[in-house]
């Protein structure tokens, strides 16, 4: 068990030393002002290449992704169903749904559900 650790540890550390490393190899140097125009070609845009976007549906977008994300988590539950006494299984999946449902509150208390700014 302490060798696994050990090599998990070695293994990581190998892996963050390797990106550091290209990270610091692979900086450009040079900008061109050019290729950070809108347009290589030359021309001038007529308009801002940004269009705006309301922020309400960024947060939404977050909010679900996360919300997603949990609710994956739940499927292996069923596998592990059958491993389990129906009193642990169901104490986990209540616990978890509370997790869920007290993530889910705490976003509408702050207001992030909310369309009128």
């Amino acid at each position: 068990m302490l060798l696994i650790w050990f090599v998990s540890l070695a293994l990581f550390t190998l892996s963050f030393v390797v990106m550091m490393v290209a990270n610091l190899t692979s900086k450009k140097t040079f900008i061109d002002r050019e290729k950070s125009s809108p347009f290589e070609c030359g021309f001038d845009p007529k308009t801002s290449a940004r269009i705006p976007f309301s922020l309400q549906f960024f947060l939404i977008a977050v909010i679900f992704l996360i919300f997603d994300v949990e609710i994956t988590l739940l499927l292996p539950l069923i596998l592990t169903m059958q491993y389990t006494t129906i009193l642990s299984f169901s104490f986990i999946t209540t616990f978890f749904i509370m997790i869920l449902i007290g993530g889910l509150y705490h976003e509408w208390a702050q207001g992030a559900l909310n369309w009128a700014l």
